[in-house]
């Protein structure tokens, strides 16, 4: 009798080292490129994209404060954060939406594994995101005019939101298994954003990009923005939803349990430290910057008239020694040789919340000029100077109401290649004619409609003829009182008919 013995058969599948862990990075690869060309993420990089051409160069055209630009970069990667988020959830879905989740549960790779990959692929457009924006603070970096320094924390906000907002999307995904529940995620987000946006100091820091309320700048190391501490914040975030995604679709590891452990340590300390306020060393600073801005200021002579900034600023005198130089250029009298004192301000004592105005200065020939420069500052600069050199200090400029507006807002606006051009970017309603009332760095001052009128006139003429007319009468036209109609006779030109009575 002869006996059979069957071999068990062997399995053609072995388990090879490594195995798992390249069948998620593979798996992680083809969800990158399918989320990448998802048409809700294609659509907001391309608005994102747009956004950030066309904006280029117009929020402070080739001056930048790097300070500012870094904050610059926040808004728009939400949008590509929102698309990633309903993409991401409805890629985790798929098998439950097709109805093929019975075969995956057939293969080596488990379910825990497939979210991990997923997680792998919001990680791959959080980097996308960084690059874009890499290339958007760059492109600010690189103007010729740009001043100060951008913060690591800053910039890394909208590569975090990005990937914060893609695994809160993939969370929902195991948790919940709807299509349904991830728009109205988006909505939930939306009205988070608005509620704590409105907050106190740190409950808005909870949100993802901190927006400020103004577009006041500051030197970089008295913005108190905890940039640093954000970022961790929100890593530590990301970090903690994406494990817990994981964990709630079968991955209950210990290198998990620990993983979620300590990312909600980061959260909490993150979390904890940007919201402890100013620091009194840093309240202490603002306040001397604002009030005693001379002790924290380099000062440089270029022509005998003497220049102070804030450190950063430095590159910016050749500047403002340039516009000083054109103005003094067309003065006449002994105004055509004064010296001037061109002192840098701002109100840092609120940090970015504030806006306050500055006051105008009381000491002898002593100009104001901002944080900020490039388009309408320049000539608002200008008028400043033009005030100083004719009535002295900037305070007794600022009450000029009379006729002397007239040689003043030749000085302001003359040397201009389109002087009318400047003439309406100074005034606060971007007029050319009539009233209004003209912008400078502290107070303004009042054009009245036949004070405008013998300016428009004087601007007709030839620049070396009115030039010359100022200067040959520069002392009548710059004695208090002087009316408009006496300062268009002195400058030979025809009696205006507009209203001169000032508001004041």
């Amino acid at each position: 009798m002869t006996t059979l013995v069957e071999k068990p058969a062997v399995s053609g599948t072995r388990n090879e080292p490594g195995g798992a862990f390249r069948a998620v990075l593979a798996l992680a690869l083809f969800e990158s490129r399918r989320l990448l060309t998802r048409i809700p993420v294609l659509l907001a990089f391309t608005v994102y994209l747009g956004w950030t051409v066309w904006r280029a160069g117009r929020a402070w055209g080739d001056y930048p404060a790097l300070q500012d630009a870094d904050r610059a970069t926040q808004g728009a990667p939400m949008l590509v954060g929102l698309a990633v988020l309903l993409s991401v959830n409805q890629a985790a879905l798929r098998s439950r939406r097709h109805g093929t989740e019975g075969h995956f549960a057939v293969l080596v790779l488990p379910h825990w594994c497939r979210t991990a990959a997923h997680a792998l692929s919001v990680a791959a457009v959080a980097l996308v995101t960084a690059v874009c924006v890499a290339a958007q603070f760059g492109r600010e970096a690189l103007r010729p005019g740009a001043i100060g320094q951008g913060s690591v924390g800053e910039l890394l906000v909208g590569p975090l939101t990005v990937l914060l907002f893609g695994l809160a999307g993939l969370l929902v995904a195991g948790l919940v298994r709807s299509a349904l529940v991830a728009p109205l995620l988006v909505v939930l987000f939306l009205f988070l954003f608005l509620f704590f946006s409105g907050l106190d100091y740190g409950g808005r820091w909870l949100l993802p990009a901190v927006e400020e309320a103004t577009s006041n700048t500051l030197p970089s190391d008295l913005m108190g923005r905890p940039a640093a501490w954000h970022a961790l914040y929100l890593a530590g975030l990301a970090l903690l939803l994406g494990l817990v995604a994981v964990l709630v679709t079968g991955g209950r590891k210990p290198v998990v349990f620990a993983g979620v452990a300590g990312a909600l340590a980061l959260t909490l300390v993150g979390g904890v430290a940007q919201s402890a306020g100013d620091s009194p060393e840093l309240v202490e600073a603002r306040e001397r910057a604002t009030v005693h801005p001379e002790q924290v200021q380099s000062c440089v002579r270029r022509d005998g008239s003497t220049y102070c900034a804030f450190p950063e600023w430095a590159p910016r005198v050749g500047d403002w020694a340039a516009v000083v130089d054109r103005v003094r250029s067309l003065a006449g009298g002994r105004a055509h040789e004064q010296d001037v004192v061109v002192r840098q301000r701002v109100d840092a004592r609120y940090g970015l919340s504030g806006d306050a105005a500055l006051e105008s200065l009381k000491r002898p020939h002593e100009v104001t000029v901002g944080t900020q420069w490039g388009g309408n500052r320049v000539p608002e600069f200008s008028a400043a100077v033009a005030g100083v050199l004719i009535a002295g200090d900037e305070e007794a400029a600022t009450s000029i109401c009379d006729g002397r507006i007239v040689p003043l807002m030749w000085l302001a606006v003359g040397w201009e290649s389109d002087p009318l051009d400047a003439l309406r970017r100074v005034r606060l309603n971007d007029t050319v004619t009539g009233s209004d009332s003209v912008l400078q760095p502290t107070n303004g001052l009042y054009m009245t409609e036949a004070q405008t009128e013998v300016l428009r006139a004087l601007l007709d003429l030839p620049r070396a003829e009115a030039g010359a007319r100022v200067k040959d009468r520069w002392e009548k036209l710059t004695a208090p009182k002087i009316t408009a109609a006496r300062a268009a006779g002195l400058l030979g030109l025809p009696a205006p008919e507009g209203e001169d009575k000032c508001l004041r």
